[in-house]
């Protein structure tokens, strides 16, 4: 009865499919998440008559044969980077990329971090810095007796200072791309870490060489379509029930065979 574990791998991969799909709905309002989707493959398959083998002297050959499959697995978790809606805050330090690009973070232990979510603030000695303290690099330092910040499209920070009419700059923010966005590994917090399969980051100035601009001002929402998502639970709910349909009906079947006499 093959059937029985075939079915019960079905039943695990769409468990795991609909707590991807719950991830999602679960960041429905979270800046900058990007969506997932969960992938799966075919296990191996056993060989009952294989396909060409010789059947004759003649040369004869098997022409389909017969192939049983041993169910399926999860192959990963694919994160989607589709461009997320922009809305406007109008708060002075929030920060969207208008195409490709991730804003760099220094964390606690030293290591470089990626993120597109672009609610930043201004620390106790005026640096931009992340929600939780941390800072974004190359680093930026606005004077505490500035009265007006903007940030151009291409990153360049200016400030106007009291008693000052021309704006002054004072740092660039710059952006990361990598080969493979796709191969970044998520660490929460909005957080995205380099890996090998990501490949070696592009450090480029907004606006240039295929980088996104930034919109100061606004902040990119998450791409989860709810309607997208609550179709796809109901599929992985039904493909769910099917398999633990199967399961039961090979139950039943065992216990005809029990049964005989």
């Amino acid at each position: 009865m093959r059937a029985l574990s075939i079915a019960a791998t079905g039943m695990l991969a769409q468990q795991m499919n609909v707590e991807v799909i719950s991830n999602n709905i679960a960041n429905m309002n979270t800046t900058g998440f990007k969506r997932n989707r969960a992938e799966f493959q075919d296990l191996l398959y056993q060989n009952v008559r294989r396909v060409g083998a010789q059947t004759s002297e003649s040369d004869t050959r098997v022409a389909t044969g017969v192939q049983i499959g041993l169910g399926v697995r999860a192959a990963g978790v694919y994160r989607i980077a589709e461009q997320g809606n922009l809305t406007l805050t109008s708060n002075t330090y929030d920060l969207a990329i208008d195409g490709r690009g991730y804003f760099r973070v220094e964390l606690p232990s030293g290591e470089e971090a990626y993120t597109r979510a672009g609610s930043f603030q201004l620390s106790d000695q005026g640096e931009l810095v992340t929600a939780d303290g941390y800072r974004v690099l190359p680093g930026i330092m606005v004077p505490p007796d500035a009265v007006d910040v903007t940030v151009g499209d291409d990153g360049t920070v200016q400030v106007k200072r009291a008693g000052q009419v021309e704006y002054q700059t004072v740092g660039q923010i710059d952006l990361a791309m990598f080969p493979n966005e796709a191969g970044l590994e998520s660490i929460g917090d909005n957080f995205l870490m380099e890996t090998p399969s990501s490949g070696v980051p592009t450090i480029g100035v907004p606006t240039q060489d295929g980088f996104g601009k930034l919109r100061q001002g606004m902040l990119e929402t998450s791409n989860v379509n709810p309607v997208s998502e609550i179709t796809s639970l109901i599929t992985a709910q039904r493909a769910y029930e099917m398999n633990s349909k199967v399961i039961q009906t090979v139950d039943e079947m065992m216990n005809a065979t029990n049964q005989i006499r």
